[in-house]
Protein backbone atom coordinates (compact mmCIF):
# COMPACT_ATOMS: atom_id res chain seq x y z
CA UNK A 1 0.00 0.00 0.00
CA UNK A 2 1.37 3.39 -1.02
CA UNK A 3 0.80 6.76 0.63
CA UNK A 4 -0.67 9.66 -1.37
CA UNK A 5 -0.43 13.07 0.30
CA UNK A 6 -3.10 15.49 -0.92
CA UNK A 7 -1.98 19.01 -0.05
CA UNK A 8 -4.59 21.72 0.30
CA UNK A 9 -2.22 24.71 -0.03
CA UNK A 10 -4.51 27.06 1.92
CA UNK A 11 -5.15 26.97 5.66
CA UNK A 12 -8.88 26.22 5.51
CA UNK A 13 -9.69 22.99 7.35
CA UNK A 14 -13.24 23.16 5.97
CA UNK A 15 -11.87 22.94 2.42
CA UNK A 16 -9.80 19.90 3.44
CA UNK A 17 -12.83 18.18 4.98
CA UNK A 18 -14.84 18.90 1.81
CA UNK A 19 -12.07 17.38 -0.30
CA UNK A 20 -12.01 14.26 1.89
CA UNK A 21 -15.76 13.79 1.53
CA UNK A 22 -15.55 14.07 -2.26
CA UNK A 23 -12.73 11.52 -2.33
CA UNK A 24 -14.84 8.77 -0.73
CA UNK A 25 -15.46 6.91 -4.04
CA UNK A 26 -11.75 7.09 -4.91
CA UNK A 27 -10.75 5.85 -1.45
CA UNK A 28 -13.20 2.95 -1.70
CA UNK A 29 -11.75 1.92 -5.07
CA UNK A 30 -8.07 1.81 -4.05
CA UNK A 31 -5.80 0.18 -1.50
CA UNK A 32 -3.58 3.28 -1.34
CA UNK A 33 -3.59 5.41 1.80
CA UNK A 34 -4.92 8.86 0.89
CA UNK A 35 -4.17 11.63 3.38
CA UNK A 36 -5.44 15.20 3.02
CA UNK A 37 -3.77 18.10 4.83
CA UNK A 38 -3.96 21.90 4.82
CA UNK A 39 -1.04 24.28 5.39
CA UNK A 40 -1.39 26.40 8.53
CA UNK A 41 1.04 29.09 7.33
CA UNK A 42 -1.03 29.84 4.23
CA UNK A 43 -3.98 32.22 3.74
CA UNK A 44 -7.53 30.77 4.08
CA UNK A 45 -8.01 30.97 0.32
CA UNK A 46 -5.83 31.16 -2.78
CA UNK A 47 -7.54 33.76 -4.93
CA UNK A 48 -4.82 36.03 -6.34
CA UNK A 49 -1.45 35.69 -8.06
CA UNK A 50 0.14 36.96 -4.84
CA UNK A 51 -1.54 34.15 -2.89
CA UNK A 52 -0.19 31.61 -5.36
CA UNK A 53 3.36 32.85 -4.89
CA UNK A 54 2.91 33.04 -1.12
CA UNK A 55 1.98 29.37 -0.73
CA UNK A 56 4.72 27.84 -2.90
CA UNK A 57 7.38 27.83 -0.11
CA UNK A 58 4.82 26.23 2.23
CA UNK A 59 4.12 23.49 -0.31
CA UNK A 60 7.81 22.81 -0.84
CA UNK A 61 8.32 22.60 2.91
CA UNK A 62 5.45 20.11 3.30
CA UNK A 63 6.69 17.95 0.44
CA UNK A 64 10.30 17.96 1.68
CA UNK A 65 9.12 16.81 5.13
CA UNK A 66 7.03 13.93 3.78
CA UNK A 67 7.89 10.36 2.80
CA UNK A 68 4.70 10.00 0.76
CA UNK A 69 4.86 7.98 -2.45
CA UNK A 70 2.93 10.59 -4.45
CA UNK A 71 1.75 14.17 -3.99
CA UNK A 72 -1.39 15.92 -5.20
CA UNK A 73 -1.38 19.73 -5.16
CA UNK A 74 -5.00 20.50 -4.45
CA UNK A 75 -5.37 24.06 -5.70
CA UNK A 76 -6.70 24.75 -9.20
CA UNK A 77 -3.73 26.99 -9.94
CA UNK A 78 -1.30 24.06 -9.46
CA UNK A 79 1.02 26.37 -7.45
CA UNK A 80 4.70 25.47 -7.62
CA UNK A 81 4.15 22.24 -9.53
CA UNK A 82 7.34 22.54 -11.59
CA UNK A 83 9.41 23.24 -8.46
CA UNK A 84 7.89 20.30 -6.59
CA UNK A 85 8.62 17.97 -9.50
CA UNK A 86 12.24 19.07 -9.40
CA UNK A 87 12.36 18.47 -5.64
CA UNK A 88 11.18 14.84 -5.55
CA UNK A 89 11.49 11.76 -7.73
CA UNK A 90 7.93 10.64 -7.01
CA UNK A 91 4.69 11.38 -8.89
CA UNK A 92 3.43 14.95 -8.42
CA UNK A 93 -0.03 15.76 -9.71
CA UNK A 94 -1.74 19.13 -9.97
CA UNK A 95 -5.51 19.06 -9.81
CA UNK A 96 -5.90 21.56 -12.66
CA UNK A 97 -3.63 19.66 -15.04
CA UNK A 98 -5.34 16.40 -14.03
CA UNK A 99 -8.80 17.85 -14.63
CA UNK A 100 -7.79 19.10 -18.07
CA UNK A 101 -6.41 15.68 -18.97
CA UNK A 102 -9.66 14.04 -17.84
CA UNK A 103 -11.71 16.54 -19.84
CA UNK A 104 -9.77 15.84 -23.04
CA UNK A 105 -10.98 12.24 -22.93
CA UNK A 106 -14.59 13.10 -22.19
CA UNK A 107 -15.46 15.77 -24.73
CA UNK A 108 -14.37 18.23 -27.36
CA UNK A 109 -14.44 21.52 -25.44
CA UNK A 110 -14.48 22.09 -21.70
CA UNK A 111 -15.80 24.95 -19.59
CA UNK A 112 -14.54 26.02 -16.17
CA UNK A 113 -16.54 27.30 -13.19
CA UNK A 114 -14.18 29.69 -11.39
CA UNK A 115 -14.32 31.75 -8.21
CA UNK A 116 -13.32 35.16 -9.66
CA UNK A 117 -11.79 37.08 -12.55
CA UNK A 118 -8.27 36.75 -11.18
CA UNK A 119 -8.69 32.98 -11.32
CA UNK A 120 -9.95 33.15 -14.91
CA UNK A 121 -6.90 35.12 -16.03
CA UNK A 122 -4.55 32.71 -14.24
CA UNK A 123 -6.27 29.65 -15.72
CA UNK A 124 -5.89 31.00 -19.25
CA UNK A 125 -2.18 31.63 -18.78
CA UNK A 126 -1.71 28.09 -17.51
CA UNK A 127 -3.76 26.59 -20.34
CA UNK A 128 -1.63 28.50 -22.82
CA UNK A 129 1.51 27.13 -21.15
CA UNK A 130 0.08 23.62 -21.41
CA UNK A 131 -1.00 24.36 -25.02
CA UNK A 132 -4.57 23.35 -24.18
CA UNK A 133 -6.28 26.73 -24.56
CA UNK A 134 -7.71 25.66 -27.92
CA UNK A 135 -9.98 23.20 -26.11
CA UNK A 136 -11.37 25.84 -23.74
CA UNK A 137 -15.01 26.72 -24.43
CA UNK A 138 -15.30 29.28 -21.65
CA UNK A 139 -14.36 30.17 -18.09
CA UNK A 140 -17.05 31.86 -15.97
CA UNK A 141 -16.89 33.26 -12.46
CA UNK A 142 -19.29 32.80 -9.55
CA UNK A 143 -17.68 35.82 -7.83
CA UNK A 144 -17.07 34.18 -4.46
CA UNK A 145 -14.09 33.99 -2.15
CA UNK A 146 -13.05 30.64 -0.69
CA UNK A 147 -14.35 31.71 2.73
CA UNK A 148 -17.72 32.67 1.22
CA UNK A 149 -17.81 29.43 -0.74
CA UNK A 150 -17.38 27.28 2.34
CA UNK A 151 -19.84 29.33 4.44
CA UNK A 152 -22.81 29.27 2.06
CA UNK A 153 -24.67 26.96 -0.30
CA UNK A 154 -23.88 28.20 -3.81
CA UNK A 155 -25.46 25.32 -5.72
CA UNK A 156 -27.84 27.58 -7.65
CA UNK A 157 -25.04 29.97 -8.62
CA UNK A 158 -22.79 27.11 -9.71
CA UNK A 159 -25.64 25.45 -11.63
CA UNK A 160 -26.53 28.68 -13.44
CA UNK A 161 -22.90 29.27 -14.36
CA UNK A 162 -22.45 25.69 -15.60
CA UNK A 163 -25.58 25.95 -17.79
CA UNK A 164 -24.18 29.09 -19.41
CA UNK A 165 -20.96 27.24 -20.15
CA UNK A 166 -22.95 24.45 -21.78
CA UNK A 167 -25.64 26.45 -23.58
CA UNK A 168 -23.86 29.68 -24.55
CA UNK A 169 -20.18 28.68 -24.70
CA UNK A 170 -20.63 25.20 -26.17
CA UNK A 171 -18.88 23.22 -23.44
CA UNK A 172 -19.57 19.49 -23.49
CA UNK A 173 -17.57 18.94 -20.28
CA UNK A 174 -17.60 21.19 -17.19
CA UNK A 175 -14.67 21.44 -14.77
CA UNK A 176 -15.21 22.75 -11.24
CA UNK A 177 -12.33 25.19 -10.97
CA UNK A 178 -11.77 25.08 -7.21
CA UNK A 179 -10.93 22.33 -4.72
CA UNK A 180 -13.93 23.38 -2.62
CA UNK A 181 -16.58 22.89 -5.33
CA UNK A 182 -16.51 19.10 -5.54
CA UNK A 183 -19.59 18.57 -3.37
CA UNK A 184 -21.71 19.94 -6.22
CA UNK A 185 -20.37 17.56 -8.88
CA UNK A 186 -22.87 14.73 -8.78
CA UNK A 187 -26.01 16.90 -8.71
CA UNK A 188 -24.61 19.15 -11.44
CA UNK A 189 -23.82 16.23 -13.71
CA UNK A 190 -27.32 14.84 -13.30
CA UNK A 191 -28.88 18.22 -14.05
CA UNK A 192 -26.62 19.17 -16.95
CA UNK A 193 -26.51 15.82 -18.71
CA UNK A 194 -22.80 16.20 -19.51
CA UNK A 195 -19.66 15.13 -17.61
CA UNK A 196 -18.70 17.31 -14.63
CA UNK A 197 -15.17 16.96 -13.26
CA UNK A 198 -14.10 17.50 -9.65
CA UNK A 199 -10.39 18.28 -10.02
CA UNK A 200 -9.49 16.77 -6.65
CA UNK A 201 -10.99 13.44 -7.68
CA UNK A 202 -9.19 13.73 -11.03
CA UNK A 203 -5.81 14.42 -9.41
CA UNK A 204 -6.01 11.68 -6.79
CA UNK A 205 -7.34 9.13 -9.30
CA UNK A 206 -4.40 9.88 -11.58
CA UNK A 207 -1.98 9.54 -8.67
CA UNK A 208 -3.47 6.12 -7.90
CA UNK A 209 -3.05 5.05 -11.53
CA UNK A 210 0.56 6.23 -11.65
CA UNK A 211 1.39 4.26 -8.51
CA UNK A 212 -0.51 1.17 -9.71
CA UNK A 213 1.46 1.23 -12.98
CA UNK A 214 4.77 1.91 -11.19
CA UNK A 215 5.51 5.10 -13.11
CA UNK A 216 7.11 6.44 -9.94
CA UNK A 217 9.61 3.58 -10.01
CA UNK A 218 10.59 4.49 -13.56
CA UNK A 219 11.14 8.06 -12.47
CA UNK A 220 13.48 6.95 -9.65
CA UNK A 221 15.46 4.80 -12.08
CA UNK A 222 15.92 7.77 -14.38
CA UNK A 223 14.12 6.21 -17.32
CA UNK A 224 11.42 8.89 -17.30
CA UNK A 225 11.73 12.65 -16.97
Amino acid sequence: MSHILVINPNSSASVTRSMEACLDPVIEATDHLIECVELAKSPPGIETDAHVEQVIPNILEAVAASNADAFVLSCFSDPGIASVRQLVDRPVLGIAESAYLAALGLGTRFGIVSLGQSSIDRHLRYLQTLKLDGRLAGDRSINKTVVELMATDVVETVSRTARLLRDEDGADVVILGCAGLGSYRQALQQNLGIPVIDPVQAGVSLACSQLDLAYGTARRLGTAH
